[in-house]
């Protein structure tokens, strides 16, 4: 399976959205591939998570503090498992475990409340399943935290 980032629909601040679109592109055009692809929430109750090696960062080390991020992951035994995050500065995909080196590094080196959970979803399942109204991305006053996607919210069928 070969996606090329430049090929990803991408919109800055929205990684689940741009993750659902993923997974859309690989139910398409590699419909046999879905069952190895999962969208993987990285979050914590505080909804302050630090991942390194972000294009959004302003550190010499690409940290930033997101409330979330959402990764694409692809497992064969083939490949072994690769990440696609449209956000990082690694390579695009880029192994797993150099992923989980220099961008998530191990919760022993963090203070307990930037550790880490790890929803891992099934592609199949995500696109079935998610929905967003984009409201978390509103300011108290109704502001845009970012820009939103050109393309109307995600939604499911039901």
């Amino acid at each position: 399976m070969e996606i090329q980032k430049e090929d990803c629909t991408y919109t800055a601040s929205y990684c689940n959205e741009n993750v659902w679109w993923l997974c859309d592109s690989v139910k398409k055009k590699f419909p046999e591939e879905i069952q190895y692809c999962y969208s993987v929430y990285i979050s914590n109750e505080q909804r302050a998570t630090p991942i390194w090696k972000q294009k959004a960062s302003h550190q010499q080390d690409g940290q930033v503090v997101w409330d979330y991020h959402v990764i694409f992951l692809y497992q064969t035994s083939a490949s072994g498992t690769l990440v696609y995050d449209l956000d990082t500065t690694l390579t695009f995909p880029c192994d797993l475990k150099q992923y989980y080196e220099e961008a998530i590094k191990d919760n022993k080196s963090l203070k307990p409340e930037y550790h880490r959970m790890f929803r891992v979803i099934p592609a199949a399942e995500y696109l079935k399943t998610f929905a967003s109204d984009r409201l978390h991305m509103l300011t108290p006053d109704g502001r845009w935290k970012a820009p939103p996607p050109p393309y109307a919210p995600i939604k499911t069928e039901g």
